[in-house]
């Protein structure tokens, strides 16, 4: 198991003018967990064009609609369980490395389609940021936990204009 690499991913921390956090519950879970959007990165594709694409593919919010907050510095990793090992993404990969980004949402609720070409989520909301860590699965909490604590300085409410 610790001979399989790490799929490299985006991820995407989006918030509102309330300064609250999208979050979506997957389709393939019967879990109460929600997650942020989130995917792989394609070979040869730069991971900011993949949070974009992955954030359209999941929510169908188009790019103009949203404006680039912050970046992670460095990439996060998180470890598969050892009972998911092997049976998720056909077995090639132990876990993720990701490249966060936070994005501000310009557009209104309307503008938010889970039923998308591919759909990934089977409800969405927006959430309070600190409440991330306990509603995601409990291997990625330490996931959310860091990205939370990269982007904190920079969430918080912006009325718009």
């Amino acid at each position: 198991m610790n001979d399989l690499p790490y799929r490299p991913c985006a991820g995407v921390m989006l918030v509102n003018r309330d300064g609250r956090v999208f979050v979506g519950q997957r389709l393939d879970s019967t879990l109460e967990a929600w997650q942020m959007p989130q995917g792989g990165i394609d070979p040869g594709e730069d991971a900011r064009d993949a949070a974009i694409r992955e954030l359209g593919e999941e929510t169908g919010i188009a790019p103009d609609l949203v404006e680039l907050v912050a970046q992670a510095p460095e990439e996060l990793y998180y470890d598969l369980p050892p009972e998911l090992i092997g049976k998720v993404w056909k077995g090639k990969w132990r876990g993720q490395r990701q490249r966060w980004f936070l994005y501000r949402f310009l557009g209104e609720d309307r503008d938010v389609d889970i039923a998308t070409a591919h759909p990934e989520f089977r409800a969405w909301r927006w959430m309070e940021a600190e409440a991330l860590p306990a509603a995601i699965v409990p291997f990625k909490r330490a996931l959310y936990e860091a990205v939370l604590a990269v982007f904190r300085p920079h969430l918080g409410a912006h009325p718009a204009d």
